[in-house]
């Protein structure tokens, strides 16, 4: 989790995402996670891997109280640049968080990003209270694995299909380099849904709900335009866990 993967492909990240989110934030990621937090007024809300901002106006629209953490110094100055008021950005690891007295945390698609993965499940028990909640949305584990996974056509069934090559075995995986300014590459590391469960169970959550969401995009008018829509309505490819924290 380094400084050299964000920093230099800060200004596109901001440039695709924008000052309320990407397309795939505004129809999926936001109301799934605005609807598992339920934010409360004055509640005090941890964004952990916070990037931009993006989330920082939607929880002060509900009326909470928002901070957010980023190791990249580049997003978090282009995130207080935005100068959003009752919210606070903070450069710092999300896996040595010195942070206490949330009453919910919030990893939107930023927990893929992260390793080790107990090392921050672990942190963040820390920084909320006993009774508050996580709230983790990431590309669905097992239907969206970067470069091993895609759609497939099935001519003799006349069927569109998701193709798994691999799943079980955690990877660190390598993102496109990204052209224009300093380039830049990220790194994703993909985990099985049982690494997420067990290790938020060791470390005092429970899950009490769990949102596996599809795509919004719909086919092109086609002969295979049927069989896709299903698909996309059918197969999810973002996957949002709501965990309390008990102890």
């Amino acid at each position: 989790m380094s400084t050299q993967g964000w920093d230099p492909v800060a200004d596109w990240y901001d440039g695709w995402v924008g000052d309320k989110g990407s397309i795939h934030h505004i129809k999926l990621a936001i109301p799934a996670v605005m609807e598992l937090l339920a934010v409360k007024p004055g509640e005090k809300i941890l964004d952990i891997g916070c990037g931009q901002g993006v989330l920082a106006q939607y929880i002060v629209s509900a009326q909470g109280l928002y901070t957010g953490i980023d190791v990249s110094e580049q997003l978090i100055k282009i995130a207080k640049n935005r100068k959003i008021s009752q919210s606070n950005f903070l450069v710092g690891d999300a896996r040595k968080l010195n942070l206490s007295g949330f009453d919910a945390g919030v990893m939107m698609l930023s927990i893929q990003d992260i390793d080790p993965l107990e090392d921050v499940i672990k942190a963040v028990t820390k920084a909320i209270k006993v009774g508050g909640r996580l709230v983790i949305f990431m590309n669905h584990p097992a239907f969206r694995i970067p470069r091993q996974s895609g759609w497939g056509w099935d001519e003799g069934r006349k069927l569109q299909y998701r193709r798994i090559d691999r799943y079980l075995t955690p990877l660190a995986v390598p993102m496109k380099a990204y052209s224009g300014g300093q380039g830049g590459v990220t790194t994703s590391f993909h985990r099985p849904l049982q690494n997420y469960v067990n290790i938020l169970g060791n470390n005092g959550f429970v899950i009490d709900r769990m949102l596996e969401i599809p795509t919004y995009k719909t086919s092109q008018p086609g002969p295979n335009a049927r069989a896709e829509n299903l698909s996309f309505r059918e197969i999810p490819q973002f996957l949002a866990l709501r965990a309390i924290c008990k102890k």
